[in-house]
């Protein structure tokens, strides 16, 4: 499946944000790109453009292209519950997000390339789509062929976070997706709320 492969830093700073993660050439340049980023005078964004931003902010975020986004829109509008809050949950419940959550990767794109390379097992079995909807109670593993992979070792003993809906085994290699988070514990500064003004106009 397609996705950005252009330059993170340039989309951190256009949202003066680490979206992508810790970016050391962002802290040094944590303003707008362009000629005169740091000099441009800028008037008050329009309605439209705040939205707008917001939705491209999740989007680059999750690693979503605009159609798989939207269609994910129009599920959490159909569902029961706030519509923004479910569109983040299916945010949070893709699998290449849960095996980036879980530590096995330090970014989501590093997690979606080892879901596509068949590194990542889901209940025992093995799943290489990295939109995957991980359920309450699946047990996300490590392939055992890939167990001894430096990269995913490396950004294990290099994992820091400890997520409320997420248990890990670290000798088993394997953990599992207790529940669908809630709100207040998705880490993400997005206000699903322009997201769904913007899709509802």
């Amino acid at each position: 499946m397609a996705r950005y492969t252009g330059p993170k830093t340039k989309i951190a700073r256009k949202f003066s944000e680490a979206i992508f993660g810790e970016d050391k050439s962002f802290e040094k340049r944590n303003y707008p790109p362009g000629q005169h980023g740091n000099n441009r005078r800028r008037g008050k964004k329009s309605e439209y453009a705040v939205q707008l931003a917001e939705k491209q902010k999740a989007k680059y975020t999750y690693g979503i292209l605009e159609r798989q986004f939207r269609n994910m829109y129009d599920r959490a509008n159909r569902a029961p519950g706030i519509t923004g809050e479910v569109l983040l949950q299916l945010c949070e419940c893709r699998l290449d997000n849960v095996v980036y959550r879980m530590g096995m990767s330090p970014s989501r794109s590093g997690a979606r390339q080892l879901v596509g390379h068949r590194h990542i097992t889901v209940n025992g079995n093995i799943v290489n789509i990295p939109s995957y909807q991980v359920k309450a109670g699946d047990v996300i593993a490590v392939r055992e062929k890939s167990k001894s992979l430096e990269v995913i070792s490396n950004s294990l003993s290099n994992a820091s976070h400890v997520f409320e809906w997420i248990t890990w085994n670290n000798d088993k290699k394997e953990g599992t997706f207790v529940a669908v988070p809630q709100r207040l514990q998705i880490p993400e500064n997005i206000n699903t709320q322009f997201i769904v003004e913007l899709y509802s106009k």
